[in-house]
């Protein structure tokens, strides 16, 4: 096997693991909502939202496209230097996933992958080695607009159903609504996820496309090769059934309280955005869509929200770009200086390092199924009410995984 096919397995291998951490860090995203209001048990939830990341990634191949060819002028590239690049920054974004995951930050895993691979590309290749502007096209239109725009279309959006849906019931039982929507949350938290499957996983694809251009084995014209679409959907479900749990309870108990009603109008408006993000090749930050969404909830209506929560997601938002694409910036600079494939394993070495010693931090304050609905400091009765039978039968329901004080679980 030539030096330059294992570093093409390598960078495969390490885009794969970047699908998987976004897979579990972004499960929160789609399901987050759903488990905090007991519309559908942790381990049920995170399934169905494999399966259905799953399917969304075969729908299409707009987002892959923008990623392999929209952010690295790859005619001002050799292939072994772009093999490098794109190795770098997928490392970058991975490093700063597991660290906003360590602490519980709904960041962009989508800005973490952008970041890393602007950062390798500047090292590299200098500020024309990105393509910032190109028409329509580009860094600027298809990256940091969305960026900014999606969490308050989102926010506005889900505020306006939030509002709209109390409104029309509010002389309705509130506990028959509140057991009617958690049915209504199953089908809106399940095109989330479908959403998610189409936008997210085609990241992954277009890096991957682009280290097979690298490597010669694909031109930048040719089609996305199904193996690519399948590997990708595969390793994103396969992280998004591992559960970010640590996410998971930071969007769905630490922002806002939330009731079915708010439920089902933030997933609603956060599948509308992301599809059509997806229809048009916008590589749109999910996450950002969907806290958006649930903080437009809160405001819609007029609960509390949690706003030193919010400023510490903004943080890691505005913080995301630069700092992965320093990670990646410095990734690129140690397996250049070390030279070909040594260097390449040097950084992937320290990869698996560093990532271990995060691991291995976050087991000293687990965040799991059981502890997944009890937001820290929150309130004494954080979760939905229950009926007098379900309360006798939650010794059973925690020993099955399932949360306790939750009624109509699916």
């Amino acid at each position: 096997m030539s030096a330059d096919l294992l570093v093409l397995l390598i960078v495969v291998v390490t885009a794969l693991a970047f699908d998987f951490t976004n897979g579990f860090h972004d499960t929160a995203n789609a399901m987050a909502t759903s488990i905090a209001t007991g519309a559908l048990r942790p381990r049920v939830a995170v399934a169905v939202s494999a399966v259905l990341n799953l399917v969304g990634a075969f729908l299409s191949v707009a987002v892959a496209a923008t990623v392999a060819k929209g952010i690295v002028a790859l005619d001002a590239v050799p292939g072994q230097a772009l093999l490098i690049i794109v190795f770098a920054g997928l490392v970058g974004g991975i490093l700063w996933n597991l660290l906003t995951w360590l602490f519980g930050l709904p960041s962009s895993s989508s800005h973490a992958l952008f970041g890393g691979l602007i950062g390798a590309t500047i090292a590299a290749l200098g500020w024309g080695g990105v393509i910032w502007a190109h028409g329509a096209d580009g860094v600027l239109a298809k990256i940091v607009l969305p960026a900014l725009l999606a969490p308050i279309v989102a926010a506005l959006v889900s505020a306006i159903g939030t509002w709209s849906i109390y409104r029309i019931t509010r002389t309705a039982d509130p506990d028959a609504i509140n057991e009617g929507f958690r049915w209504g949350q199953i089908g809106s938290a399940s095109l989330v996820s479908l959403a998610h499957g189409t936008n997210d996983a085609q990241k992954t694809m277009g890096v991957i496309f682009l280290a097979l251009v690298a490597h010669g084995s694909l031109t930048k014209n040719d089609e996305m090769p199904l193996w690519v679409m399948a590997a990708c959907a595969v390793a994103i479900a396969a992280g998004t059934y591992l559960g970010g749990w640590r996410i998971i309870r930071t969007l769905g108990k630490g922002l806002v309280e939330i009731d079915s009603p708010q439920g089902l109008a933030a997933e609603s408006a956060s599948a509308a955005i992301i599809l059509t993000s997806a229809h048009f090749g916008l590589p749109l930050s999910t996450t950002q869509t969907a806290t958006g969404s649930i903080l437009g909830t809160g405001l819609g209506k007029g609960a509390e929200v949690r706003w030193a929560v919010m400023g510490r997601m903004t943080v890691a938002w505005l913080l995301t770009l630069p700092l992965a694409g320093v990670a990646g910036a410095v990734c690129w600079a140690i397996a250049h200086v070390i030279g070909g494939l040594a260097g390449v394993l040097v950084v992937f070495a320290i990869l698996i390092a560093l990532s271990t010693v995060m691991y291995l931090r976050s087991r000293r304050d687990p965040v799991d199924t059981g502890n997944v609905n009890q937001w820290p400091g929150g309130t004494a009765d954080d979760t939905p009410d229950i009926e007098p039978d379900v309360a006798k039968a939650a010794p059973v329901a925690e020993a099955t995984d399932v949360p306790p004080n939750r009624s109509a679980q699916v």
